[in-house]
């Protein structure tokens, strides 16, 4: 039976506030494991020496990355490419496509960027380039527990005062749009104009909520989201829960709260992966986590 691997956080700080790298194997930031017989190996080396513990799972790079961030200004207003524009354009890397689950906000910060008004894409390429933003940029309201699914070639940003989870692809190629002039060691900061106009997808079509609860004796399994390459969904522990391993790996971010997973202290702030093989454990205690796993696609 192999152990939860837990991992150590990387940060990195950004004109506009931080990000910590909390599950990661991209060469950014490739996180360390801090317990058990792999403590002191990177993700990335996990991923090419023990296959096994992630299901003997395809592909050149670990599939996903968790971070937090935590906004103290705006977020450029950009959007993320698919798999095929990456692979074309960014040297054969992943595209992005991303989930927020919102932590807490300040007053100030009680809608995200996500979409746009341009009913075609010629539409869409005139407001970029005339600068029309406030008709351009669609706004929705988000509050603390928001989940929000951001698919590649959707335009979004959050405002400052967010501090989110957010769920991805193991990517780091972001297009932005809009700085609002800011400067950054007394230059602005580059825009990628063309690329973003490539990959914004028009008309916006919002996604629907695939929200649903499976309730429990002592728990709560909430289904957020499932696309071609995630699934997101949120475990609210109140007493005990016995969980298998149900896909090729998990990962697990804790919200809040105390508690174990099998032999594992968790609590909010807590990363970990339930490794294939894990075998069944029991979850207890009073906490709320978010468990993600790759598509299949």
């Amino acid at each position: 039976m192999e152990d939860n691997l837990i991992l150590e956080p990387i940060r990195i700080d950004y004109i506009w506030g931080h990000e910590d790298w909390c599950i990661s194997a991209h060469q950014r930031a490739d996180c360390r494991i801090v317990n058990g017989k792999y403590a002191g190996s990177t993700l990335s080396q996990l991923w090419k020496e023990h296959r096994e513990l992630f299901g003997n799972l395809p592909g050149e790079v670990f599939p996903l990355l968790i971070k937090t961030i935590e906004t103290e200004e705006d977020v450029s207003i950009q959007v993320h490419p698919d798999d095929a524009y990456a692979k074309a354009h960014e040297n054969g890397a992943l595209g992005k496509s991303e989930c927020w689950y919102v932590l807490d906000l300040k007053p100030s910060a009680k809608t995200a960027v996500l979409g746009h008004h341009a009913r075609t894409p010629e539409e869409a390429e005139q407001m970029i380039r005339s600068g029309s933003w406030s008709r351009f940029l669609n706004e929705v309201p988000i509050q603390k527990g928001s989940f929000l699914q951001i698919d590649p070639g959707t335009v979004h940003a959050v405002h400052g005062g967010t501090r989110f989870i957010e769920t991805q692809q193991n990517s780091d190629i972001t297009y932005r749009l809009y700085d609002y002039g800011r400067l950054q060691n007394g230059k602005p900061r580059a825009l990628h104009t063309e690329q973003a106009i490539a990959c914004i997808r028009s008309p916006y079509v919002p996604r629907p909520s695939e929200e649903r609860k499976e309730l429990g004796e002592g728990w709560t399994r909430t289904h957020l989201v499932t696309c071609p390459r995630y699934t997101a969904e949120k475990i609210e522990v109140m007493g005990s829960l016995a969980a298998d391993c149900r896909h090729a790996f998990e990962t697990v971010s804790v919200i809040d709260g105390n508690g174990m997973i099998g032999s594992t202290p968790v609590h909010g702030g807590s990363f970990l992966i339930i490794p294939s093989g894990s075998g069944m454990q029991e979850w207890s205690g009073t906490f709320t986590a978010l468990v993600s796993w790759p598509g299949e696609a």
